[in-house]
């Protein structure tokens, strides 16, 4: 995570399974989780299926759900220091125990999540701690340790619906309906399967954008019907053009 961004977000062409870095059906690796800090930070959190453990010297410790829309970052978190654990699509929901739509386009004190004694414990060992990242992946680390790994289908279907496998082929391959699906997918991404699969086609397009591929050739590598198809999309998930996310990189995450 760089510049002034509070909540800068990654996202590859596959998803995770144990470990910290995982192999997935594709061959592909990548982190299930990472730390990020940032001192004052403004910008705009665009959607990603992810959710955030974070702690701020200002508000204590809270939970980002998984966002439908861009949004600009929350003025009590962006006015001081913070630190945050940000996890892999499906992961996050096991770690703090709740369904990821409860937390959709939320973001709330960990005490409404979790046990008020347990947040005061973890807050005194974050504020005092000269690495207050490792400090929330150890506890992270030991709520998995108790409730067990996320369920390997979460994995499975973030990669296929990432790499842009239809709807129907996923929930055939899972060996469920569409209506089982996206009522799993409500649960383990914070919303369904279309909607998560237009998150991330859209993290890979603007990914290639900012690698300077003109917009044409970006559209059809991530799908779209056309460039114009690209732009709409764009601008309706993010709330705003494509060009002005290339353009600002330092406070867009």
């Amino acid at each position: 995570m760089g510049g002034t961004v509070v909540r800068g977000r990654w996202w590859g062409e596959t998803a995770c399974g144990r470990g910290g870095v995982a192999v997935c059906h594709s061959g592909a690796v990548y982190r299930e989780q990472e730390v990020w800090s940032t001192e004052a930070a403004s910008g705009l959190v665009l959607p990603d299926g992810c959710l955030d453990l974070i702690w701020s010297e200002r508000v204590g410790l809270l939970v980002a759900g998984p966002d439908t829309r861009g949004r600009r970052v929350d003025p009590g978190v962006a006015s001081g220091r913070a630190t945050g654990l940000r996890f892999a699509p499906g992961r996050g929901p096991v770690v703090v125990g709740v369904p990821a739509w409860e937390l959709r386009d939320r973001l709330v004190p960990l005490a409404q999540v979790w046990p008020e004694r347990t947040v005061r414990e973890l807050a005194e060992r974050v504020a005092g701690a000269v690495d207050p990242g490792a400090v929330l992946a150890g506890a992270a680390a030991r709520r998995v340790a108790v409730v067990g790994p996320p369920e390997p289908w979460r994995a499975w279907a973030a990669s296929a619906l990432g790499r842009g496998c239809p709807v129907a082929e996923v929930a055939r391959r899972l060996g469920l309906s569409e209506r089982q699906l996206r009522r799993r997918c409500q649960v383990a991404f914070g919303y369904g399967p279309k909607t998560l699969a237009r998150v991330l086609r859209m993290r890979r397009a603007l990914g290639w954008a900012r690698a300077g591929v003109p917009g044409a050739e970006v559209a059809v590598r991530a799908g779209y019907a056309d460039q114009a198809h690209l732009s709409r999309e764009v601008r309706g998930l993010a709330g705003v053009p494509l060009s002005a996310l290339v353009a600002v990189r330092g406070p867009v995450s």
